[in-house]
């Protein structure tokens, strides 16, 4: 016998279906903004980054949106906002370990600008974030490089240690050589061991597949160590070596950042701040609002008053209350 097809049953299924259709999408759309978002920090966009964040549906509620927001805010230098953000981003998704990282990041800043009593409360909440993203993934070598400096930098009342720093140290060594190199160098410096730390130091540029990044990190410990050629020779080996590397477009950053802490040929570091403001693979690691500053003071210091003006008109362009450029005079 013919049996009769039931239209209620599928005009159900057919809603059912809808309704599911209309969830993926909404779900890759809001997937699209957030990369958008994601791509607006990388850029160094502050300001576009928060007014995109903020026109998101229910962006509180949003574990991946609330982490952005504290990444913009730490780019910004904003550590109270930065924490808050990155808590929020935690209870909403306790088992991320890049969440933890963050918080763990904005807590050790907030920790490094408040009073000794404070700092020393805050600095136990960093040491349980970062050993908490560590247990949530033990296999993300920027996560335990982070908590071995962690460990190495911190004193003992809050967790530090550098036989904690040393077991970090030979987890790395399966997955990341040269950050083991580079931590083991760490060790070292803080041991006074300076001949061993340059040997380290020497070994990460070796083993790494981008060695323009830990040629700055090199040009770091001769500044310590007040080595100014050996420095500057550091530093131009990062300049060569990031132009044959698009994912090393930040050592372009951080080798200004030496050569200007160290106060060493700022005509170089100007040229290495125009390098890296003029490629598309800029990074939240050097804030190009940052970036446009630093090249400001530069461009001051060389004379050029106009282009300083400029520069620092660019860096508010982007974060339009970035207080250290509201606050410079040229």
């Amino acid at each position: 016998m013919k049996t009769r097809s039931n239209p209620i049953k599928w005009r159900t299924l057919a809603g059912c279906a809808l309704l599911c259709l209309v969830s993926f999408l909404a779900w890759a759309e809001g997937a699209s903004s957030l990369a958008r978002i994601d791509a607006q920090l990388q850029a160094g966009e502050a300001d576009a980054a928060l007014t995109a964040l903020r026109a998101l549906p229910q962006s509180s509620s949003n574990a991946e949106a609330m982490n952005l927001f504290c990444r913009v805010n730490y780019a910004l230098q904003h550590w109270d906002q930065a924490v808050g953000d990155c808590q929020k981003a935690v209870h909403l998704e306790r088992g991320n370990a890049r969440y933890h990282l963050w918080l763990a990041r904005a807590l050790g800043e907030k920790a490094g600008h408040a009073s000794f009593l404070n700092a020393y409360s805050i600095g136990k909440q960093v040491r349980s974030e970062f050993e908490e993203a560590a247990r949530l993934n033990p296999r993300d070598a920027e996560i335990l490089s982070d908590l071995g400096d962690f460990y190495q930098q911190a004193p003992g009342i809050v967790g530090g240690g550098s036989d904690k720093a040393e077991r970090v140290a030979q987890q790395l060594e399966a997955l990341d050589q040269a950050r083991a190199h580079q931590l083991r160098a760490r060790i070292a410096e803080g041991h006074k061991d300076f001949g061993t730390a340059e040997h380290e130091f020497k070994a990460a540029i070796s083993a790494s597949s981008h060695p323009a990044l830990h040629w700055t990190t090199l040009a770091s410990f001769f500044r310590r160590r007040q080595r100014w050629q050996d420095l500057e020779t550091a530093v131009r080996s990062a300049f060569s070596s990031a132009g044959h590397d698009r994912h090393a477009t930040i050592a372009y950053y951080d080798g200004a950042g030496v050569l200007i802490e160290s106060k060493r040929d700022p005509a170089l570091a100007a040229k290495m701040l125009e390098t890296y403001l003029g490629t598309e693979s800029r990074s939240e690691e050097g804030p190009a609002f940052e970036a446009h500053l630093r090249l400001a003071r530069l461009k001051a210091y060389l004379g050029d008053s106009a282009a300083a003006q400029r520069e620092r008109n660019a860096a508010l362009a982007l974060a339009h209350d970035y207080k250290p450029a509201l606050e410079a005079k040229f």
